[in-house]
């Protein structure tokens, strides 16, 4: 057996449908349903997962059956987006849902943990959520795949 993945697609990505984060969420429900997710990270989470979800109105258990049963590549789940929302998407709501995931930042502890975790001194240069989610990735796969 393989050892658990770890998602190292940043939220801060986008695929061709320009939705912040939904490759992210496509890998850890993908790893998930196959029992491949490291147990750091949830499948399907509370913080930017369902901020996707709600924002692009997609239910999160419908979600979860089509990643479950489908197992789509990427480009699939997009394409099934596409269907659940008439052939297309409402550019407001998926630059709404863009500037709440840039925007987003964590509260002074969770930075603080982050950073240390990490390595790096609290200066107060990082804040947004996005790189420190990265910086909290990078640090989880070190100390699990190179130590």
């Amino acid at each position: 057996m393989s050892s658990p993945i770890i998602p190292l697609i940043s939220s801060g990505t986008a695929g061709p449908l320009g939705v912040l984060h939904l490759p992210r969420l496509w890998l850890k429900a993908s790893l998930g349903a196959a029992g491949k997710l490291h147990a750091d990270y949830p499948a399907i989470g509370g913080g930017y997962d369902q901020m996707v979800l709600d924002g692009l109105g997609i239910d999160k258990g419908a979600f979860e059956s089509f990643i479950a049963d489908s197992k789509p590549s990427y480009v699939e789940l997009e394409n099934w987006i596409l269907q659940q929302k008439g052939g297309s998407l409402d550019q407001d709501a998926v630059d709404k849902l863009n500037a709440a995931i840039a925007g987003y930042l964590h509260v002074d502890d969770t930075r603080k943990d982050i950073l240390a975790g990490a390595g790096r001194e609290d200066d107060g240069t990082i804040k947004d959520a996005v790189n420190l989610n990265n910086l909290d990735d990078w640090a989880i796969f070190h100390a699990a795949e190179l130590k």
